[in-house]
């Protein structure tokens, strides 16, 4: 059967190989072609655009590139209808994809959806067009399949791909970490403020007050590849080390994390280390927000589990004096205790390895005649 993948950021690049991989094993005659990035090339998808042609990030970025913008959305189409799949999976980047998977039902082709646009968290009755334009939906958080019944509309859960990274890297000894990273020995803290300019503005100075009040660690900053070192050296002293690109490798070495809010709390808590939740931005955005957000947590671990097992920080909450506390529990035994327990119980919502074969089993399912 023929594949025709879009995937516009480098995690759905990954996400999307790893569900490229388990289709060609299920479909012996399968054929893919994709929007997509190198990771999907290498499980043998012909890539017609790369996602770094289309990641436009901000509200300045995507007014700037506007007109590109529209060209990529006007190629992707005449490129499917050339191509004429038997279905069109696309992965998660909703801004992109929802435009297309409108336009594909218009045009009578099959749309499938791995990772669930995050309605759930505002704005939730873009449910009923998604109900109206997917035709099959893969989701990826537990709590997914309860909210789209809602609708009346029933998706499958897969599982979390996230569970499958992580099984697959390679493992590394600490001390080879450390000496390939010129550390010394004491127990990491790792701080992960963020892949974008603003939010690591907002909280990466934060983080780094509590330095010294943890003679006995060692903080590492987790650099994003977004992000070049110099505008890193704005917020570090000699005294703080930043590893860029390694933030795998840094957890699985880490005591415990200070997180901004998203993928990475999640991350982190697969790694079993415990953690803080950080978040603060503008003012006028943060009151916006309030009023449109639906749900009761800002971390995914939280939101999963349904109850608030890791802290989370938040605004005027986030201070020096609040993440030493904070930071002090987790590192204690008993805190310590409780959080990792949980966290077993969060890797066992999640659905356990295997999401991408799941997802690939039921699609190469569905589409059989």
């Amino acid at each position: 059967m023929k594949y025709y993948f879009v995937a516009g950021e480098a995690s759905g690049d990954l996400q999307a190989s790893y569900l490229i991989k388990e289709l060609a094993i299920a479909d012996n005659n399968a054929d893919f072609r994709c929007f997509g990035g190198d990771l999907m090339q290498e499980q043998g998808a012909t890539v017609v655009k790369h996602y770094k042609e289309l990641a436009f990030m901000g509200v300045e970025a995507v007014i700037k590139n506007i007109r590109t913008i529209f060209k990529n959305i006007s190629f992707c189409k005449d490129d499917i209808k050339q191509y004429n799949p038997d279905v069109l999976i696309l992965v998660d980047y909703p801004g992109f994809n929802m435009k297309i998977a409108k336009w594909a039902k218009t045009n009578n082709i099959k749309v499938y959806y791995y990772i669930s646009p995050k309605i759930w968290a505002w704005n939730q009755k873009r449910g009923f067009k998604i109900k109206n334009i997917i035709d099959k939906m893969f989701v990826i958080l537990p709590f997914e399949k309860d909210f789209y019944k809602k609708f009346n509309y029933t998706v499958d859960f897969v599982g979390h791909p996230l569970l499958d990274s992580i099984a697959d890297r390679p493992q590394i000894s600490f001390e080879t970490f450390c000496s390939t990273h010129q550390l010394n020995n004491k127990p990491i803290i790792a701080l992960l403020p963020g892949s974008r300019k603003q939010e690591i503005s907002s909280t990466l100075s934060l983080m780094l007050t509590v330095v010294h009040k943890f003679p006995d660690y060692q903080f590492i900053i987790a650099g994003a590849p977004a992000q070049n070192l110099s505008f890193y050296k704005q917020f570090i002293n000699r005294n703080i080390t930043l590893i860029e690109n390694k933030t795998y490798d840094l957890l699985q070495h880490s005591t415990a994390a200070l997180v901004v809010s998203g993928t990475a709390t999640l991350e982190t808590a697969l790694f079993k280390v415990p953690q803080v939740v950080c978040y603060k931005t503008g003012w006028l955005f943060y009151n916006l927000a309030k009023l449109v957000i639906k749900v009761k947590y800002i971390s995914l671990v939280n939101l999963i589990m349904d109850k608030e097992i890791v802290k989370e920080l938040i605004q005027n909450k986030l201070s020096t004096t609040n993440l030493v506390n904070e930071l002090t529990k987790i590192i204690s035994i008993e805190p310590r205790k409780k959080m990792l327990k949980d966290y077993e119980t969060l890797n066992q919502k999640l659905g356990g390895i295997g999401a991408s074969k799941r997802a690939a089993t039921l699609i190469f399912g569905y589409l059989k005649p």
